[in-house]
C-alpha cells in the first residue's frame, strides 16, 4: 500500500491523517494551514498528498514519490 497523508476537515477546524490513523495529530484553523503541512509531510515521506473538499470528497491529489517512470497507460 502506498503511502498517503490525507488533508481533512475535522471537529474545529483542518488536519492532517496519516493513511490508517483515526486521529489527526495537529488541528489547523484554517484549511490552507493544514494543506501547506500536509505537503510538507508528504513530500517528507515520499507519500502521495489527498486534499478532502469539506464534504469529505477528494478534491485534489498530489505525489511526492515513488512515481513510476515512464507513467503506465
Amino acid at each position: 500500500m502506498a503511502k498517503q497523508v490525507h488533508t481533512v476537515h475535522h471537529t474545529g477546524g483542518w488536519g492532517n491523517l496519516a493513511a490508517g490513523k483515526s486521529k489527526v495529530a495537529k488541528l489547523y484553523p484554517t484549511k490552507a494551514e493544514a494543506v501547506v503541512a500536509g505537503r510538507e509531510s508528504a513530500a517528507k515521506q515520499k507519500a502521495e498528498h489527498v486534499i478532502h473538499k469539506l464534504d469529505g470528497t477528494i478534491g485534489e491529489s498530489n505525489s511526492y514519490g515513488n512515481d513510476p517512470h515512464p507513467p503506465k497507460g
